[in-house]
């Protein structure tokens, strides 16, 4: 066959192929199924089959005049951080996303986000509050909770009004980088407050004993115990210190509280442990997204999963949703635009306000400060939504 008689031909393969490329919108995400963060990766995946569940029966995201159905491409790094990186590189090189999730916590949010800057791949970070991780200068990562500053300084004046009695904190963190980085803002926002800072320490990762921490910190009699890491170290440190006989007026571990995992693994020993968190259902929003009001939202996951969503749901959800307001504001999949767009959001969904600022965060806001009570969930913080007054621990 002479080539002029091939020409139409590979024309016509050519048109076809760019039509099957645009016929969907492809995400990569990269998900902790198994390892340590098994628990916190599902609930990511939870989610984001929540909205892509609602976005594809409404026929996908409006781009231009047209409606696009979307894919999420998914990939279990077994919370490690070298698979992390390694999947980011293999779902933009031969999957050919057009758009990236980033993983649960700072730390693998930071190795993924490094890769996908190098392609121009915006990210969305659902579960990454750490400053270190967006003053790197990235220009494609955008992430939905707001800064961790915001927790610690609205935690010290809360009960700073309600227990003012407390004057001395004890200071347990991971050493990792969302855990660290609470401590770190911890003790600088407690000192700043005139608080004492009477222990300050901190604890390697997979470590199986605090014993001795907790007896440094005993001795130190603080009226604030203040622990951070992830669900499995803080349940271990609860209940080494029931066995140890430490305790304190304030006990706060981040973020405990927050996940109900950490309530059903200690039951009563839960009581009275305070958190902080980006989100509440309790903390009601209309909006203009797929979900239409946290009602909704809510509503949906209890009757899916059968107990109460929390922040990393909601948050994970939300991040979809704010990739989703800027594809149809560029009006494009073109990934510099969208990227732009999502620069220049300002817009109100189930989750709440969502508007980033220049390093990608989105913007501060009241809140919640949470406590367990009698093995449930209630809101101290902020007023609009408060539910109880802090309790002593038992």
């Amino acid at each position: 066959m002479k080539l002029k008689s091939l020409l139409p031909a590979l024309l016509a393969l050519a048109l076809a192929t760019g039509a099957q490329a645009q016929s969907v919108i492809r995400i990569g995400a990269p998900l902790a199924l198994t390892g340590g963060l098994a628990d916190e990766g599902k609930k990511q995946q939870v989610a984001y089959d929540m909205w892509l569940k609602r976005v594809n029966e409404a026929g996908g995201i409006q781009v231009g005049d047209q409606k696009v159905k979307v894919e999420l491409v998914t990939y279990d790094y077994q919370s490690d951080e070298k698979r992390a990186q390694q999947m980011a590189e293999r779902l933009i090189t031969q999957d050919r996303v057009d758009f990236m999730t980033s993983p649960f916590g700072s730390g693998h949010t930071k190795v993924v986000a490094g890769v996908a800057e190098r392609y121009g791949v915006p990210v969305m970070a659902s579960v990454a509050s750490s400053e270190s991780v967006f003053d790197q200068g990235y220009k494609y990562l955008f992430g939905t909770l707001a800064p961790n500053g915001g927790l610690v300084d609205a935690m010290i004046k809360t009960f700073g009004q309600q227990m003012p009695e407390a004057r001395k904190i004890a200071i347990l963190g991971r050493e990792d980088v969302f855990p660290r980085s609470m401590a770190t803002a911890m003790r600088s926002a407690a000192e700043k407050a005139g608080l004492q800072v009477v222990h300050n320490e901190f604890y390697p990762v997979g470590a199986l004993d605090h014993s001795a921490s907790l007896s440094k910190i005993k001795a130190a009699a603080p009226d604030w115990i203040y622990v951070t890491g992830y669900t499995k170290d803080l349940i271990l440190a609860r209940k080494q210190m029931a066995d140890l006989g430490v305790s304190a007026p304030i006990v706060t571990m981040i973020t405990g509280p927050a996940y109900q995992e950490f309530i059903d693994g200690l039951d009563t020993l839960a009581n009275g442990v305070s958190s902080t968190t980006w989100w509440h259902h309790s903390t009601q929003y209309k909006a203009d997204d797929v979900f239409g009001s946290t009602q909704a939202f809510y509503d949906e996951f209890v009757a899916r999963e059968k107990h109460d969503p929390d922040y990393v749901h909601a948050s994970a959800a939300a991040a979809l949703v704010a990739l989703q307001k800027a594809i149809e504001q560029a009006g494009t999949t073109d990934k510099a635009k969208v990227r732009d767009a999502l620069a220049s959001l300002d817009i109100d969904t189930f989750y709440g306000p969502i508007k980033f600022g220049a390093n990608g965060m989105n913007a501060g806001r009241d809140l919640p400060i949470i406590q367990v009570q009698d093995k449930k969930v209630v809101v101290l913080f902020p007023e609009a939504v408060k539910q109880a007054d802090a309790i002593r621990m038992p």
